[in-house]
């Protein structure tokens, strides 16, 4: 484990889940992040990658932010529109690097992303088929709900629609929204958790367009479905930006 120096994280999800705006604010940053090949040659920059911007990606590239180059992360792009290939070079990849027999080559998380703004589609076949087909051994899955936000605005339509006033919508829309983001929640996890290889956890997350959204949270939730100790301090250490963080995982070791 001593050799093992930087947190490797699959991200699938797909396109629009707001993937990279969720490293940025993990990373503490506004930058894209630099790619790498497999063998660590510099390949680009996402931001001149047409490729990137229009969601296609080869999940063997490393992406890593400058502000913190602890992390290494594997986008696999979405094959939401069915594609066998698509899933079936994503599958192999799992398998090949949940045990690759070179430590640093190992993932050591993998975030599904399933974004709000299809709360009415968030479990598609795309999903099942990844959490029934895909065992991803001892590397945890946490199913991250992104774009949350997009559920305040569903609260007000909803109030508006029951004929309140715009103001007292205004004024419920947060009680409202949390109601939506429960319901939505129990959704998804009522249907993943009967597939073959369910997620570890889920978690919600918002704010994530504004740069001084705190990610603690989603550390935290990382680290402790992570079996390994090692791997644990690894990640925690990573996590630069997170003082509070650190002094709050060795009070509970």
């Amino acid at each position: 484990m001593k050799n093992i120096k930087k947190f490797r994280v699959l991200v699938i999800g797909r396109a629009n889940a707001g993937k990279t705006t969720i490293l940025q604010r993990v990373c503490n940053t506004a930058d894209k992040p630099d790619i790498f090949d497999g063998d660590g040659n510099k390949v680009g920059c996402a931001r001149h990658s047409r490729e990137s911007q229009r969601g296609y990606h080869n999940i063997e590239d490393e992406l890593i932010f400058q502000s913190n180059p602890g992390y290494i992360f594997h986008d696999s792009s979405g094959f939401e529109a069915g594609s066998a290939q698509q899933f079936d070079k994503m599958k192999k990849f799992v398998i090949d690097h949940a045990a690759a027999k070179t430590l640093g080559k190992r993932i050591h998380a993998i975030w599904y992303c399933i974004p709000m703004t299809d709360y009415e589609r968030t479990v598609t076949a795309a999903e099942q088929k990844f959490f029934n087909e895909c065992d991803t051994g001892h590397v945890p899955v946490v199913v991250l709900l992104t774009k949350v936000d997009f559920l305040h605005l569903v609260a007000i339509e909803e109030l508006l629609d029951e004929g309140v006033e715009m103001e007292e919508a205004k004024s419920r829309a947060a009680e409202r929204e949390s109601q939506l983001l429960r319901k939505w929640q129990a959704h998804v996890e009522h249907i993943l958790d009967q597939c073959k290889f369910p997620p570890n956890i889920y978690l919600p997350l918002g704010k994530m367009h504004e740069e001084s959204t705190d990610c603690t949270t989603l550390i935290q939730c990382t680290a402790s479905a992570l079996n390994e100790e090692g791997l644990q301090r690894l990640l925690i250490s990573t996590q630069q930006s997170s003082i509070a963080l650190c002094i709050t995982y060795a009070v509970h070791r």
